[in-house]
């Protein structure tokens, strides 16, 4: 896993798998994982905002992982990255091992989800600048392929939790262990390869320029995010982790010699803090809600059907971009649409067929977001990098692990809770949990899990317990009309920007000598 052989050329191809396999164990562990939140609840009482901050664990390791590495990509190269990855994936699975009793569960689940976030992020600082950088002539076409690993690792992991839990009843740990395997297979794929460097590295690119197109105005968004991390995972007071945010955007500005940065690169950065919460944290949440409203069986079923969706439409991008000629921003605009309305139909479903329509429509529409965003970045601004799509992607899983995954975890908790209150105010007395539901700045009582999957996996329900579930169900589907008014404000985005781009002569991909041309005429 070594990126010093100098001598051999450049096996493109490996590497390009070599990447989606590195993707594919992460997708598997996040299945995985998804599949298992009800044999944590049951087994250590957790609510659902405390199984969605333990999944949101596994966003915000990612965001220090591929931000990290991306900044450091250019400067040690790719293979000391991977060999940092491997470790931590193997490292991760002994953390997360050590749950044991509900006293100490909670830490163990949350640091181990992290170093798993850890080592994706640092792969995909890796992937997917590594990608841009082998198919210059067509990114969104390999950058969708390269992701089209996501949804397989997904729809392997969710095969697994399918036939080892519901099945065979195994339990949670060996079928956490499965997600070594894919990481062994990419360590193997990568051992020995010579990497290319980035083009701005190629051209001897400065960091303080790699960083300039980011900016104060990157910066902020980057910022902005920390400040509820910080505020959050160490339970900081506001104005010390204002402080820390204050003094990383103070950093960027002293790197970038205090750039504004590209505005067009800010709302890229909104956008995609809006990508990783619709996209990821509904994915986190999905084999739940919809186990919920129908059976555990229908909910796996339904969610590879949404990643099978996925995984093949991935390789169809270069087909959309290049015979049907809709530009990456216009195939990001309608994806929003598609999501928006698909999430609406999921509130509403009441059959199983409504069901594989509703997300089937979903899932088209989330599978070009990640991608997609990634290659506009490394289209529009070839000159930061690995950076700027590395910290896209920081900003997509740390919006998910902090708005995403936790906020839904949230709505679930408030409409189920509200729901059985003024439904059943004695059946709400008797189930509500100690501890209430936090999430940023609110607070509302929840249900407590142990009483719920109690309720839920019932053979003969008590009339309690059937109120519990059904408050449960109203809560899921409010939840998902919710998060459909994510992909309506990127909508919005993505129109504003296809404005942008038609007032000068469409979507091109621009290379660093343009970018320093334009720089000279203004």
């Amino acid at each position: 896993m070594t990126a010093d052989i100098t001598a051999q050329p450049v096996n493109r191809n490996r590497l390009l798998w070599a990447g989606f396999t590195a993707i594919l164990a992460a997708g598997v562990g996040f299945a995985i994982r998804g599949g298992i939140f009800d044999n944590w609840a049951q087994a250590y009482g957790f609510t659902g905002a405390q199984l969605g901050a333990i999944g949101g664990a596994g966003f915000i390791g990612f965001c220090f992982g591929i931000i990290g590495g991306g900044v450091i990509a250019d400067k040690i190269g790719y293979g000391k990255l991977v060999m940092l990855a491997f470790a931590t994936h193997v490292i991760s699975a002994i953390v997360t091992f050590g749950a044991s009793s509900p006293e100490t569960a909670y830490a163990f689940l949350y640091w181990g989800m992290f170093l798993f976030a850890f080592a994706n992020g640092v792969l995909e600082a890796v992937a997917n600048p590594l990608v841009a950088t082998l198919f210059p002539e067509n990114r969104t076409h390999y950058l969708n392929i390269l992701h089209a690993s996501w949804p397989a690792g997904m729809v392997l992991g969710a095969l697994v939790g399918w036939f080892l839990d519901d099945k065979m009843q195994i339990g949670w740990k060996i079928q956490l262990s499965l997600y070594l395997i894919p990481t062994i297979a990419y360590g193997l794929m990568f051992l020995g390869q010579k990497m290319p460097k980035s083009e701005a590295s190629e051209k001897g690119v400065r960091l303080g320029d790699m960083f300039k197109d980011v900016g104060l105005a990157g910066g902020l968004v980057i910022s902005f995010l920390l400040v509820i991390f910080f505020k959050d995972m160490f339970h900081l007071n506001t104005a010390v982790a204002a402080l820390i945010g204050g003094a990383i955007l103070v950093t960027i500005g002293v790197i970038t010699k205090f750039s504004i940065g590209s505005l067009l690169l800010f709302f890229l950065f909104i956008a995609h803090a809006l990508v990783g919460s619709v996209e990821l944290g509904t994915d986190g949440w999905i084999q739940n809600i919809t186990g919920n409203l129908f059976t555990s069986e229908q909910g796996k079923a339904l969610f590879i059907w949404t990643s099978l969706i996925m995984f093949a439409l991935r390789f169809c991008a270069n087909f959309i971009e290049k015979k049907l000629k809709i530009s990456p921003i216009g195939l990001l605009l309608i994806c929003s649409v598609l999501a928006c309305v698909g999430l609406i139909l999921s509130s509403i479903m009441q059959t199983f067929v409504m069901a594989l329509v509703a997300l089937g429509i979903y899932a088209v529409g989330k599978t070009f977001f990640w991608p997609t965003m990634l290659a506009v970045a490394s289209d529009r601004f070839p000159r930061t990098g690995a950076i700027a799509i590395s910290i896209m992607g920081g900003i997509g899983m740390l919006s998910a692990g902090l708005i995403g995954t936790p906020g839904l975890g949230y709505t679930k908790d408030y409409y189920t809770a509200q729901t059985l209150q003024a439904d059943q105010p004695a059946v709400y007395a008797e189930y509500v949990a100690e501890a209430p539901s936090k999430w940023l700045t609110l607070e509302t009582p929840a249900i407590d899990g142990s009483k719920m999957e109690e309720a839920r996996s019932a053979e003969a329900r008590t009339p309690a317990q059937e109120a519990v579930v059904l408050a449960g169900q109203t809560g899921d589907r409010k939840t998902l009309k919710i998060d459909a008014l994510l992909p309506a404000a990127m909508a919005v985005i993505y129109l504003l920007m296809m404005i942008y781009f038609k007032t000068r002569g469409g979507y091109k991909v621009v290379t660093i000598e343009d970018e320093v041309a334009s720089e000279a005429k203004a």
